[in-house]
């Protein structure tokens, strides 16, 4: 009886432990197959309504497709909306849906979106609509021929470009370097009914000095005021750029005393290219003097002004020179470049200056550089071979704080 008993009991828990794994079993089972529908009804859960025959506003079709998790998945969704009676797409719908595909990289099916729009011609679209799908195609998808393309195809859609729609593709020619677009584009701007500005004139005259063309360059500068503009500082700024390239520098100042002379005020940038331009004559002095003339007429230099100045100092071997400007820097809350901190504790490390390499060192770190192995060579060196021993406890001093 006892026994019977006991293997009663050892069954009840045997049969309690296989329903129990049974339960647990069953629950995976339905869990495993629930999942893949709880995924179809969240996919389906923002374009169940296109299946309904209730008339949806242009805000609700919006917010469907807005809520789309698959860029790609806008293209089916599109094709069923356009068969219901309410089928009424807008520039905000498709403007949504060409976002949607270009984060998506799906640059072919934009061209479909085009293509479609311009066949079903069911509303009016603004300039600023082709000038999203300009910048895509041009900044995103490198399709340039098709950025010009569109632009010349905007009349077609009944809409014609602004100046602002045009000087973008005029940009996007003079950024991939295609010169010899530029003038055809920039001669259909009447064609467009495009009235040039500035701005226009400005990208024309920076892709010629780009292309080294200068005399064409100086022709642009003559067109200003046949075409009702007036020059500003970029307009200078980028033909003193072009002439320093050249190496004409003195011809780039004569063109600073026009723009002075005509009540342009020059700017940074302006003056930080004149200093690059004496830099690469090796004229370190001029350099120097007009870095203080841009204070005098109330424009401060920026760290590319100061940068500018010390490459010059460092090309001359003007390192203590170099030491007390980027002292000057970091007092203005400018960093130097790892590039002329590494030629200064070159330059240095040779003139056995063990004190100032020590603080240059000290000042790189706490910019937030990391020294390379080449440069701790020449560093060791100078400390272990410097004719003022008892200098070694400075760099000892900070490549230990560095170990540490």
């Amino acid at each position: 009886m006892i026994l019977r008993s006991h293997f009663a009991r050892k069954h009840r828990q045997s049969i309690i432990q296989s329903l129990s794994s049974a339960s647990t079993i069953t629950r995976k089972r339905t869990f495993a197959l629930a999942s893949p529908s709880a995924s179809h009804q969240d996919s389906d859960h923002h374009t169940y309504k296109l299946n309904h025959k209730d008339w949806l506003s242009p805000t609700e079709v919006l917010k469907i497709f807005s809520n789309l998790r698959d860029p790609i998945s806008v293209i089916s969704v599109l094709n069923q909306y356009s068969k219901r009676k309410d089928y009424n797409p807008n520039e905000a719908l498709y403007t949504l849906i060409i976002n949607k595909l270009s984060q998506a990289k799906s640059f072919d099916a934009i061209e479909d979106i085009m293509q479609r729009i311009k066949v079903e011609k069911l509303c009016r679209f603004s300039d600023g609509f082709f000038y999203n799908v300009i910048k895509i195609y041009g900044n995103m998808a490198g399709r340039i021929s098709k950025a010009i393309e569109t632009l010349f195809d905007m009349p077609s859609y009944n809409c014609w470009p602004s100046v602002k729609t045009f000087n973008l593709v005029l940009n996007l020619l003079v950024s991939a370097k295609l010169y010899g677009e530029i003038q055809g584009i920039y001669t259909s701007a009447a064609k467009l009914g495009v009235e040039i500005d500035a701005c226009c004139l400005n990208i024309l005259l920076k892709g010629l000095c780009e292309n080294g063309n200068l005399e064409a360059a100086f022709y642009v500068l003559d067109e200003f005021p046949k075409q009702n503009c007036e020059p500003n500082v970029r307009t200078f700024s980028t033909l003193m750029h072009g002439l320093c390239e050249k190496g004409n520098v003195e011809e780039a100042f004569g063109l600073l005393e026009r723009m002075e002379s005509e009540g342009i005020d020059a700017d940074t940038v302006t003056f930080n290219i004149l200093i690059s331009g004496l830099r690469k004559q090796g004229k370190v002095e001029e350099g120097m003097k007009l870095l203080e003339r841009m204070k005098g007429k109330g424009c401060y230099p920026n760290s590319a002004s100061y940068q500018e100045v010390l490459y010059g100092l460092l090309d001359k071997r003007r390192f203590p020179e170099a030491k007390e400007l980027v002292g000057r820097m970091i007092c203005e809350r400018m960093s130097p470049s790892f590039v002329s901190y590494k030629k200064l504790i070159h330059g240095l490390c040779n003139q056995k200056l063990v004190e100032d390499v020590d603080w240059v060192l000290k000042k790189m770190v706490q910019q937030g550089f990391v020294p390379r192995m080449g440069m701790w060579r020449e560093i060791v060196g100078c400390v272990t071979f410097g004719k003022d021993n008892s200098n070694r406890v400075y760099v000892t001093e900070t490549v230990d704080s560095l170990a540490s």
